[in-house]
């Protein structure tokens, strides 16, 4: 009887294993590949900060903070909580370092890694999830927030995405926001909302507009809209940054009805949509949040930044019928035959490792069928074969995969030789 474990990775949590981490992978390090073109400099965070951060940062009304956020006790009864969400952290980093008084502003940065809600899991949405995310601090120009969507959508792009969109808008500077606050409450509580939804609209009325009920989103068809009502200056900056994004080919739908599930955003905010996902269609998004460093007890800095979902990412691609791994495990793997040919063979391997030769051995002393299936398994271009005759000659054979063609090569030469045929 075959004995298993009682132990479960934690319900909303996945595992990422062979060989699909390898797709995994391949997003997370892709999607931020444009972001290092840029000259995004790697923030490394805490996996969880004081309560008050994010409480503060996020805000009390949002639902992330309100029904999501993983929060504990720790042992002298102070209240931590796991990061829901990466710029709060950041922006933390970023006083506690003094980062914004470097003198080299904007201060861009790049950060990867999980974060957790505490949501009904399903398809796409999960208890911990996988973001990337950047942020540009310190300048508030619509050039910056077209660098920054700009960024993502060529992040989508190199991985092969490419049935997506990108859906973008103004929520206003402080100029006109309060007054249409204002306006958007009077309309909202006019309507025959149930208690909760009331509530909402008393405490952050642009939350109902989020609202994704059809009896809600009927009563609010009519409500106006922030778009409508920019000052001057909110109306200009949206209006560059679209020539920005323009300029740079980055097509867009502006939607005005768009609101975001964090409330430090001001001015640009924009989301990437992919329809092909059902429910959770939402593979990335972000804005500018002029306040949120002094409201952290900063300077009155500016900044813009996005996260994007890598595993909504993951499941865009194979939405798409689409992959962005290298299906090889290795470029070379390596079959030995016999003792003495299998210590050179091992030697062999960690000197085509250090060319920069990424190398599988065929361990456990199986046979030569065996030893062929595990070569063809590893996706490998070159399979070496050594055995006692290639040793007493000095020389390996070096298989193509592909083509099956199969030459000798003297023993001190097959490193040179299969860098220039591998191109490194």
């Amino acid at each position: 009887m075959t004995k298993t474990s009682s132990f479960t990775a934690p319900k909303g949590v996945p595992d990422y294993v062979p060989p699909g981490s390898a797709e995994f992978v391949a997003v997370r390090d892709g999607l931020l590949h444009a972001a290092r073109l840029a000259g995004y400099g790697h923030i490394e965070l805490p996996v969880f900060e004081q309560t008050a951060l994010f409480a503060r940062g996020v805000g009390e009304s949002t639902d992330v903070v309100s029904k999501e956020m993983w929060t504990f006790a720790d042992r002298n009864g102070e209240s931590f909580t796991l990061r829901p969400e990466g710029t709060a952290g950041v922006m933390r980093a970023v006083i506690q370092h003094g980062l914004d008084k470097s003198g080299q502003l904007p201060l861009k940065l790049s950060y990867a890694g999980p974060f957790f809600r505490y949501e009904r899991p399903q398809a796409g949405r999960y208890r911990q999830l996988q973001q990337v995310g950047i942020e540009a601090i310190g300048v508030d120009d619509p050039a910056l927030d077209a660098e920054v969507i700009a960024i993502a959508d060529a992040g989508f792009r190199g991985l092969g995405l490419d049935g997506f969109r990108l859906e973008i808008t103004s929520l206003g500077d402080e100029t006109c926001r309060p007054q249409y606050r204002e306006m958007l409450q009077e309309f909202l509580l006019g309507l025959p909302l149930d208690e909760e939804t009331r509530r909402r609209a008393e405490i952050n009325p642009l939350r109902v507009l989020d609202d994704k009920r059809p009896e809600v989103r009927e009563l609010t068809a009519n409500a106006p809209l922030m778009i409508d009502h920019l000052s001057e200056s909110a109306k200009a900056h949206f209006e560059q940054v679209l020539a920005h994004l323009d300029a740079l080919g980055v097509p867009y739908v502006v939607n005005p009805r768009m609101v975001r599930g964090l409330d430090y955003y001001t001015k640009t905010t924009f989301e990437f949509v992919h329809d092909q996902l059902g429910a959770q269609s939402g593979i990335g998004g972000g804005g500018r949040y002029d306040g949120l460093m002094a409201q952290l007890g900063g300077q009155p800095l500016s900044g813009i930044g996005f996260g994007i979902g890598v595993d909504r990412t993951v499941l865009a691609l194979a939405a798409e019928g689409k992959s962005a791994a290298d299906p090889a495990r290795c470029q070379v793997y390596g079959v030995a035959l016999g003792d003495d040919a299998k210590a050179r063979m091992v030697a062999l391997g960690g000197q085509l490792r250090a060319a920069g030769i990424s190398v599988d051995l065929a361990y456990g002393g199986r046979g030569m069928k065996g030893a062929m299936k595990g070569a063809d398994r590893s996706g490998a271009k070159f399979t070496l074969v050594l055995g006692d005759r290639d040793l007493a000659e000095d020389t390996i054979g070096v298989k193509e995969m592909t083509s099956g063609d199969q030459r000798q090569v003297p023993l001190g030469e097959v490193v040179g030789v299969l860098r220039e045929a591998l191109g490194r």
